[in-house]
């Protein structure tokens, strides 16, 4: 896969290349001089990311702890809860974020802003916290019964059983969905574009519209590609590295 992209980067550069008018800077040389300022958008991604990461797994894991609440009247309305976040697109549930929070919050010690990327991060989350809380839950109903049993047997409560007994054993099981999940919710950051947060795509597209040469649009975007696989293929063979692993163990 890293060879095809590095090819198919490659050949929108030859491509481009041969339409550069006589005169023009080069198309390497072009990113080259942008290069220190995308790299800037793309951690600025790679943060967007680790934010909404880490918001939606610690209220995902709360939530998680609702749906498998022996209590029908915890677990239904976690249940759909879970669902509403699960199955709406995540651009829609940005806008929503977007357009129903303010702009900045008046206290009495001074006004707060609360900018774009703060909302995009909130945005993603959501979705973040529904699939990580089907994934807790999946991970803990995975166990066999007699875990639970056997803790009781042993004078255990249901939050100590959990908290001791089934959490620990079921992260393994949890983990390789829990780093597939963080590089779609990666790559999903682009979305972000469309809400105006000064990342990546955006400075691409701003970078683009300075140069007003048509022909680095492909090799400004094949650029930014290479990067996103870059790294997030390293995570996706890791979590089937983990998965193999935790499956023989299993």
């Amino acid at each position: 896969m890293l060879f095809f992209s590095i090819l198919f980067f490659a050949g929108s550069v030859a491509f481009a290349q041969a339409q550069t008018a006589a005169g023009e800077p080069g198309v390497l040389a072009t990113l080259a001089k942008w290069t220190p300022l995308l790299f800037h958008g793309f951690l600025f991604n790679i943060a967007i990311s680790v934010f909404s990461m880490a918001l939606g797994s610690l209220f995902g894991v709360v939530l998680g702890i609702f749906l498998i609440s022996r209590r029908v009247q915890v677990e239904r309305p976690a249940y759909w809860f879970m669902q509403i976040f699960r199955n709406a697109p995540w651009l829609v549930l940005m806008f929503f974020v977007m357009y129903l929070t303010p702009f900045q919050f008046h206290t009495p010690f001074g006004t707060i802003p609360f900018p774009d990327w703060i909302k995009a991060t909130v945005g993603l989350a959501l979705p973040v916290m529904a699939n990580v809380s089907e994934i807790f839950r999946g991970g803990v109903v995975s166990l066999p019964y007699t875990q639970w049993e056997a803790a009781q047997s042993l004078g255990f409560d249901y939050l100590q059983t959990l908290r001791l007994i089934i959490v620990p054993q079921a992260v393994k099981r949890m983990l390789p969905p829990w780093m597939n999940l963080y590089a779609i919710l990666t790559q999903s950051t682009t979305l972000a574009s469309i809400l105006g947060v000064t990342e990546v795509l955006t400075l691409t597209r701003n970078v683009l519209g300075a140069e007003g040469r048509t022909e680095l649009l492909m090799p400004f975007y094949g650029y930014v590609l290479v990067w996103f696989f870059l790294y997030c293929y390293p995570i996706a063979v890791y979590t089937k590295r983990l998965e193999r692993r935790f499956s023989v163990a299993s």
